[in-house]
């Protein structure tokens, strides 16, 4: 375990306790040496976390210290850098926003013992060819799956076929070079698969639709065998 995520757990095992606890418990619990526990009690000290020691009683902590609702261990601040490295780079300048935006507020509200943890991040996704840039906007297409808003769109397949079609739009997906945007064809009365840089334009027609048994997302990943029934 690495010493970030064993301070955090070590504060939440302090909170949990309704008596004061031993150097001896703490290395117990953690399965860590007396001589450790001593430096990590300190080491949150020093970071601001009231926590109070009495020779031959143990440790305790102040009951009102607050700590945020979401907190997070070392390997999953990781996978939350990665994806927002990988939003930065393969979505839209306002989606890249919102993900910076997002990223800012985990390191503000993250303990002094884990922001270290944001400067180790070495897991990295790079694009090996250039994405398929597209005309729509990526932002308002998700907004309208988010409202359940039924949208009229003009496509271009790969035959250079013009057809327009009304869906239900239902998520978007990303298979490198190109994005997807998956909807319930009402032409087809079937799934079917938009790549976003064949869309030459979109029209909201004001119609909302429900999620219908057959219809909707989770029929789909169960169609393609993504989950199961």
């Amino acid at each position: 375990m690495r010493r970030a995520d064993r301070l955090m757990k070590i504060t939440h095992y302090l909170r949990q306790r309704r008596q004061a606890v031993t150097a001896k418990q703490v290395a117990e619990a953690f399965d860590i040496c007396q001589r450790t526990v001593y430096r990590d009690i300190q080491c949150l000290m020093d970071s601001g976390v009231p926590i109070r020691g009495e020779a031959g009683v143990g440790y305790t902590i102040d009951k009102k210290y607050y700590l945020p609702p979401i907190t997070f261990d070392a390997d999953e601040l990781e996978a939350i850098g990665l994806g927002i490295n990988m939003v930065r780079q393969w979505t839209d300048d306002r989606f890249a926003e919102k993900a910076a935006s997002a990223f800012a507020k985990i390191e503000a509200v993250l303990p002094t013992a884990l922001q270290g943890e944001l400067k180790q991040i070495t897991t990295y996704a790079v694009l090996n060819q250039p994405i398929r840039t597209w005309s729509v906007s990526f932002s308002e297409l998700r907004e309208h799956i988010r409202a359940k808003t039924k949208l009229e769109i003009e496509y271009v397949d790969q035959h250079n076929h013009e057809t327009i079609r009304v869906i239900n739009p239902l998520a978007l997906f990303f298979f490198n070079p190109v994005w997807l945007l998956l909807g319930w064809c009402e032409k087809r009365q079937d799934f079917r698969n938009f790549r976003l840089d064949r869309i030459r334009s979109t029209a909201i027609t004001e119609q909302k639709f429900v999620d219908e048994v057959g219809k909707n997302l989770s029929a789909y990943l169960v169609s393609v065998g993504v989950c199961h029934e």
